[in-house]
């Protein structure tokens, strides 16, 4: 896996080599000036060029050597949030209204001063800069004040005046800016290739049993033909869920995946799975309605693949789609230029790439499905347990591990004793895979009796001696975070923290890749080791409320899970985020950069 996203980063590098653009002078990038209009307000503004942004906090106008006269407001544009910074992408234009004192009379020379400092999406950051512009005013036409002159400023500047040093982009922008300085074609080819990476994680594998019982439940007459076209069609319908999906997150702004995962949903999703495990059981036979089959077409096959565009199209959402950095990068792009049409292209074709190994699995489905006969039924029933299997495994998301353990080792239990566990007249074969799978859903069963709950160890709490001194040895070597659920009580944190490095971690209840993250890296001896260097704070976004997405938003994370780094200084170190899950020798390294 990491040998891929090697090769990934070169080919990232590669696409934004060829088609990055020469990087333009300052005086070409920022243009400032400076007007008095018909009513002696001033009209002040700074002329950007494509693909540059400047920082609405880096930019401030003042009044220079000012003699009785001072700023009374200024009107200015709304700015936009570019990963967590405001910025204008458009360039910005201000009316500032000036007073007098009461002694000012007459034309008075006033020197207008316009500070500003702004980046090209290119990757390269310009110098602070600032322009001096001479204007003359009719103060008689100006409204009096008794209040002493004062300065305002569109934001408070920073009291340092050091130049920021060039940032590097994390793996997030560096998506989002190949979606804005690539070809049409380029972007899709990039898409799919990430598409085809994804199809390689955790988050694609409930869809293979999905796919693989829609194919085989078609029952007699399924030929090759047929059985890529239903997989074709569910593939479709995914990428259509996905692309839906992600370009609504995009444009609002929305947690992607805390949106379809409230309880109500999830426990309806799993029904259906449930109520489809029990029809491959062959309680009852699935199908639309005689009148609406009907309706759509005269051709009774054609029901069957309208039933499997609706299974893709439900499946994708529910089932996913995980957090991924491509994923993220397509949403960025589309928050921040609204071009649903291109981001939405490129969201489709990642999409096909996850869904083509899909096809092939359907295909293969359909290819060696077995004639009618015993082993159809069999083949039937087996598919029935995985569905019943994805069932439970959509319930991690709300249940606790204890209940999830339990589903787990019963599901296994039963299906041992169907496979011919205790029947001496099987197959030797199916005997023993019978019983093998029977010890492990024992052992299960054992460890959520015990109080130690785990699939991957199921007997591991007898390694201690007892299972009181194996908590309690857990408990004191696990890392501690800090919890908060919305940016007050974040804000408060990073101020009490400054000077010492902090990990943020974006998580919620329902993740499945959080509890990855939590049981496989963060557990990691050597991560934890490192992590000691930090102040570790979560970020929980289970409930997915107003504040939890002001949160989100405010560091441009679309789902979790997400860890995001900050120095010494309570600086955001962006190159450094990493979205979805990663391994720990991955994570140590990040760190290890740090």
């Amino acid at each position: 896996m990491k040998m891929i996203q090697r090769l990934f980063a070169l080919l990232l590098l590669e696409v934004m080599t060829l088609h990055a653009a020469d990087f333009l002078m300052p005086d070409q990038a920022f243009k400032p000036y400076a007007k008095v209009d018909k009513d002696f307000n001033i009209v002040a503004g700074v002329t950007i060029a494509p693909e540059i942004y400047l920082y609405k906090d880096k930019l401030s106008i003042d009044l220079v050597n000012a003699k009785g006269l001072s700023i009374k407001k200024i009107d200015e544009p709304a700015s936009v949030d570019h990963m967590g910074d405001a910025v204008y992408m458009k360039s910005p234009e201000f009316l500032v209204r000036l007073k007098k004192d009461a002694s000012v009379s007459g034309m008075q020379d006033v020197q207008l001063k316009i500070s500003y400092q702004g980046c090209s999406e290119q990757g390269l950051c310009y110098e602070p800069m600032e322009k001096i512009f001479t204007l003359s005013v009719d103060t008689d036409k100006l409204a009096a004040s008794s209040a002493l002159p004062t300065l305002q400023k569109i934001a408070q500047k920073e009291p340092e005046t050091a130049v920021e040093t060039k940032q590097e982009k994390s793996e997030t922008d560096v998506i989002a800016d190949t979606i804005k300085s690539s070809s049409f074609l380029v972007i899709l080819a990039t898409f799919f290739l990430f598409g085809l990476m994804l199809s390689l994680t955790p988050c694609v594998f409930p869809m293979i049993p999905i796919i693989s019982g829609v194919i085989i439940s078609q029952g007699e007459g399924l030929t090759t033909k047929k059985a890529f076209g239903l997989s074709l069609v569910y593939v479709l319908a995914m990428a259509v869920a996905y692309t839906i999906a992600g370009v609504l997150a995009g444009l609002f702004g929305s947690n992607l995946q805390a949106a379809l995962q409230t309880p109500w949903v999830v426990y309806s999703f799993a029904g259906i799975f449930v109520v489809l495990a029990f029809s491959m059981f062959g309680y009852y036979e699935l199908k639309l309605p005689d009148a609406l089959v009907s309706k759509v077409s005269q051709n009774s096959n054609r029901s069957g693949f309208v039933g499997v565009a609706i299974m893709g199209f439900l499946s994708a959402l529910i089932v996913g789609p995980c957090v991924a950095a491509p994923l993220a990068g397509a949403l960025v792009y589309i928050g921040q230029t609204g071009d649903a049409l291109l981001g939405g292209a490129a969201l489709f074709s990642m999409s096909l790439g996850m869904g083509l190994p899909l096809i092939l699995v359907g295909v293969s489905a359909g290819k060696f499905m077995p004639k009618p006969g015993a082993w159809m039924t069999m083949v039937n029933e087996i598919f029935g347990v995985l569905m019943l299997g994805v069932a439970v495994w959509m319930l991690e998301k709300i249940l606790p591990t204890d209940i999830i353990v339990f589903l787990y080792a019963m599901l296994g239990i039963g299906f041992a004793i169907y496979l011919g566990a205790f029947n001496s007249a099987g197959h030797i074969f199916r005997r023993s895979v019978a019983t093998v799978l029977f010890i492990y859903s024992l052992a299960l069963f054992i460890s959520v009796l015990a109080g130690a709950p785990s699939m991957s160890k199921p007997l591991g709490f007898l390694k201690a001696g007892h299972i009181a001194a194996s908590a309690t040895a857990a408990s004191s070597q696990s890392l501690t975070f800090t919890k908060v659920t919305s940016l007050d009580e974040l804000n408060a944190l990073l101020e009490k923290n400054k000077g010492k490095k902090i990990l943020l971690d974006f998580a919620a209840e329902w993740c499945t890749a959080c509890k990855e993250l939590d049981e496989v890296t963060f557990s990691n001896q050597q991560v934890k080791d490192k992590l000691h260097d930090f102040v570790l704070i979560r970020a929980d976004v289970t409930a997915n409320g107003a504040k939890e997405k002001a949160l989100s938003k405010k560091y441009g994370v679309f789902g979790p899970p997400a860890v995001l780094f900050f120095n010494k200084d309570g600086q955001l170190l962006k190159s450094k985020t990493i979205i979805g899950f990663v391994e720990p020798d991955e994570f140590l390294a990040q760190l290890k950069s740090l």
